[in-house]
């Protein structure tokens, strides 16, 4: 049986993992990688024996599928390039910065019977994978998503499209209910685009969802809290755990010299399969090339792109308005 010839385009952080994923598939080619910086196509190419080329055009005769891990703005003219040549593509979240765009990928991956997958990696973390059968009936949501400024990771957008959409796609997936109100905050730190934002969403179900995203924190954090009707549930993203609180009862010890609260409840934790997230997101991707049924729809990826949208336009509304009333 042939192996399958893949590539990646874009070898900076995200891509580079990319990289190192294929190279450990043994039924995978990775028949070549592209970047415009040359320096660093020379060392990743060295390291994982593979060819570099600063044209991704280069490409269209080698390989059945790509990875794409370039900035936001170049995502749709290189993705319908690919998808012209009859390639199949994995894109790195944030799909592209508009609706009309991201239809117009999509419909022209169905026309051409191709697969265009979008990298949101959180759906393959093990713990996610366990929420949709102990999540019923949730009241509030938190989500934080924090850690340091790392330079030249991201340069060309804020958190909300880096990340929150991330959270955005896992919420949406666990409330069934449209939305009546989104608000949200932040401001910028370290570059020209928002570094912090806090955003609140209200449901028509009147479940509350309030998320934090930060590349201005030391700690680095990636957490997920639910509160339904008698549990709630707490996942780390990082260790893939999931524990769920229940029986929960609080008091108060007094005595002549402390007073101290005092908290207990019964913790469940759940064991999951824990593996390399992006490893399982490519298997997924090479497995639905090869007809596997997909995990998620076209309308899934489009629902989460168009709140998330819908975020960056409130954020940009709220900093227009806080700027004028002190102009």
């Amino acid at each position: 049986m042939k192996r399958m010839k893949v590539g990646v385009v874009g070898v900076g952080h995200m891509g580079e993992y990319h990289v190192r994923t294929y190279a450990e598939l043994s039924d995978i080619e990775l028949v070549g990688i592209v970047d415009i910086d040359e320096k660093r196509v020379k060392r990743i190419s060295e390291q994982y024996n593979t060819i570099g080329y600063l044209d991704y055009h280069q490409l269209y005769d080698k390989v059945q599928a790509v990875s794409i891990a370039v900035p936001t703005n170049l995502h749709f003219q290189m993705t319908k390039d690919f998808l012209e040549a009859g390639i199949h593509v994995l894109l790195e979240k944030p799909m592209v910065p508009t609706m009309e765009e991201a239809k117009a990928l999509i419909n022209l991956a169905q026309d051409r019977g191709l697969i265009l997958q979008i990298g949101q990696v959180e759906r393959f973390n093990g713990a996610v994978g366990e929420l949709g059968a102990i999540v019923k009936d949730p009241i509030f949501i938190e989500a934080r998503r924090l850690g340091p400024f790392v330079k030249n990771r991201i340069n060309d957008t804020g958190v909300i499209l880096d990340l929150v959409i991330h959270d955005i796609d896992i919420i949406l997936g666990l409330v069934h209910s449209e939305i009546r109100k989104i608000a949200v905050t932040g401001r910028s730190i370290y570059t020209e685009f928002e570094d912090i934002v806090n955003v609140q969403l209200t449901f028509e179900n009147d479940c509350i969802a309030c998320i934090t995203a930060s590349r201005v924190t030391e700690n680095k954090m990636r957490t997920l809290s639910i509160s339904q009707p008698e549990a709630y549930i707490f996942l780390n993203y990082t260790d893939q755990e999931l524990h769920i609180h229940r029986q929960a009862s609080s008091g108060v010890i007094l005595t002549r010299d402390v007073l101290r609260y005092k908290q207990e409840s019964f913790v469940e934790r759940i064991f999951v399969h824990k593996d390399n997230p992006l490893k399982l997101e490519i298997l997924h991707f090479l497995g639905c090339i090869n007809g596997q049924p997909p995990l998620f729809s076209v309308q899934d990826d489009l629902k989460s792109l168009d709140l998330t949208l819908k975020i960056l336009e409130e954020y940009r509304m709220t900093k227009d308005r806080r700027q004028g009333y002190h102009g």
